[in-house]
C-alpha cells in the first residue's frame, strides 16, 4: 500500500496544480471601434449608390442637399405633405413592385411649387395630358384625374414599370421620367454610357436624381444631412454643377 500511495501522490499533486493554474487564467477581449460612415457612402436612390470617390458627384450632391435644407419652414411643409400623401402612395408602389423611393417623386414634382407647369404638366406626378391618357387617366374640360392622388399614382406606376423594362436601372428610370424615354435612349447611345451619375445631361435632368435623394434625406431626418467627417461650411454655387 505504501508503494501505491507513494506512486500516486505526485500525480495527484500535479493534477491539483493543473486545476489551480486553469482557474487563474483570464480571458481578454478586444473591442473594435467602427469608423463612422461618410455621408456619400450612405446616400442612394432605390438601392443604387452614388459612385464613391467622384469629387464632381460629391460636390453636386452636397450642393443639392444644402439647397433643399435651407429653410425649416419648407422642410416642415414637405413633411406635412409626406404624412398626407405617403399612406396612399406607398401601398400602390409596393403592389406594382416599384421601389419605395419613388414616393419622393411627387414631392419633387409638385410638392414645392405645385400647379401646372409652363409646358402643361399637372397633378401630383406632373403628367402631360397625352401621357396621362395613355396610362388610363381622364383629362378633359370637365375632369382632370392627374389631380387624383390614388389614380395618378397607379398611372405613374404603370409608366415607371414600363420604363424599367427599357432601362433596367432605377436611376435611369427616374431621369427618363423627367426628360422622356426617347431622349434618355438617345443620350445613352450617344455617350455610350448607362450610369446616370456619369452621364452629361441637361441641367434639370442631370440634377433630378440628386433632388430625389435630397428630398428623401430631408423627409427622413434633416439632421442626417450634416456630414460628420469634415467640419466645413457648404458654399452655395449656383453657377457650377
Amino acid at each position: 500500500m505504501a508503494k501505491v500511495f507513494a506512486y500516486n501522490l505526485p500525480q495527484a499533486t500535479k493534477s491539483q496544480k493543473k486545476v489551480v493554474n486553469t482557474s487563474t487564467k483570464t480571458i481578454t477581449t478586444t473591442t473594435i471601434k467602427e469608423e463612422p460612415v461618410s455621408l456619400m457612402a450612405r446616400l442612394n436612390f432605390a438601392e443604387e449608390s452614388l459612385p464613391l470617390g467622384d469629387k464632381r458627384v460629391e460636390r453636386k450632391m452636397k450642393k443639392v442637399l444644402a439647397a433643399h435644407n435651407f429653410s425649416h419652414l419648407q422642410t416642415t411643409h414637405l413633411q406635412q405633405l409626406a404624412a398626407e400623401w405617403f399612406p396612399i402612395i406607398e401601398p400602390i408602389l409596393a403592389a406594382y413592385g416599384i421601389p419605395d423611393d419613388f414616393k419622393y417623386v411627387p414631392l419633387v414634382e409638385s410638392g414645392i411649387q405645385g400647379g401646372m407647369s409652363p409646358k402643361g404638366a399637372n397633378g401630383f406626378w406632373q403628367f402631360m395630358p397625352g401621357t396621362a391618357r395613355t396610362y388610363g387617366l381622364r383629362v378633359n374640360s370637365e375632369i382632370d384625374e392627374r389631380k387624383n392622388l390614388r389614380k395618378s399614382t397607379i398611372a405613374a406606376c404603370k409608366y415607371i414599370k414600363e420604363l424599367y423594362g427599357v432601362f433596367d436601372s432605377w436611376t435611369l428610370v427616374a431621369a427618363a421620367y423627367n426628360v422622356g424615354d426617347n431622349h434618355m435612349k438617345k443620350q445613352i447611345h450617344r455617350q455610350s454610357e448607362d450610369n446616370y451619375f456619369k452621364m452629361k445631361l441637361n441641367r434639370e435632368t442631370g440634377g433630378y436624381v440628386y433632388k430625389l435623394i435630397s428630398m428623401k434625406e430631408t423627409i427622413k431626418d434633416p439632421k442626417r444631412l450634416v456630414d460628420p467627417s469634415p467640419k466645413r461650411v457648404l458654399a452655395m454655387d449656383t453657377n457650377r454643377e
